[in-house]
């Protein structure tokens, strides 16, 4: 199997930036336009650009929305998108216009039915996006904690038919301390899907750690912080794990 590299655009005000731990009072900027982000990322040889909506996950609706369109349809790389998409209208909206890939996450807890039922429209279009704080789903921008085990709710929508999980160690996200390779690997094995891993990425080892296990089913990493502050050069990055 395939490893991809997925560099992050997370949105908040129409800027790029980063969240240490999903905490918006931790905030870091990096840049003033997503689009001028993922353009110098699609130079670089980016084949997906991985985007989050923060506004819109704290919001329960897209907010940062045409960064996300316009990114889709006038650059040649895959979007996925993730953040704020509660309804049908909003999965159908982006898929319509560009889009490769939703993810759903809070959803995943709050409306399941929802969920399984644009995974029987979409297919492998839908991602589900898994946020674990110790084993456990975190929703609503991981302000909130479920009593739902990330396996648990993996396996009951691979049984749904999703294809794609995107599994975040939150303990991990923006330390840049190492991924959780053995929750990603265990995630893969327990839905037998393919989970793209988030979350503490800080180099190309870690990347290569990873994409040992892409026979088991870890298919990919997101990269966000790593790249902004230059401990991974995403061209070399791109190059080493093919």
């Amino acid at each position: 199997m395939s490893f991809t590299i997925y560099p992050a655009i997370d949105m908040r005000g129409g800027k790029c930036v980063r969240l240490l731990q999903g905490d918006y009072n931790k905030e870091t900027v990096y840049g003033d336009s997503p689009f001028d982000m993922a353009k110098t990322f699609v130079e670089q040889g980016a084949e997906w650009i991985h985007m989050v909506d923060l506004d819109g996950a704290k919001a329960g609706s897209p907010v940062n929305d045409r960064f996300v369109l316009q990114v889709a349809q006038e650059l040649p790389a895959k979007v996925q998108i993730g953040g704020g998409i509660r309804t049908a209208e909003d999965v159908e909206r982006y898929l319509d216009n560009g889009v490769d890939r939703v993810i759903l996450g809070s959803a995943a807890i709050n409306d399941p039915e929802f969920v399984k039922a644009m995974l029987a429209k979409y297919g492998a279009k839908i991602a589900i996006g898994l946020d674990a704080k110790d084993g456990y789903v975190a929703t609503e921008g991981w302000v909130e904690t479920s009593t739902v085990k990330a396996t648990v709710l993996g396996k009951e929508l691979a049984d749904a038919g999703a294809e794609t999980f995107i599994f975040t160690d939150i303990a991990t996200d923006g330390m840049l301390s190492g991924p959780n390779v053995d929750a990603t690997v265990e995630l893969a094995r327990v839905t037998g899907a393919s989970v793209i891993a988030s979350g503490g990425v800080s180099s190309v080892d870690d990347l290569l750690a990873l994409r040992k296990f892409a026979d088991d089913g870890v298919s990919g990493s997101i990269v966000g912080k790593a790249i902004y502050t230059e401990k991974i050069n995403l061209a070399c990055a791109l190059e080493e794990v093919k």
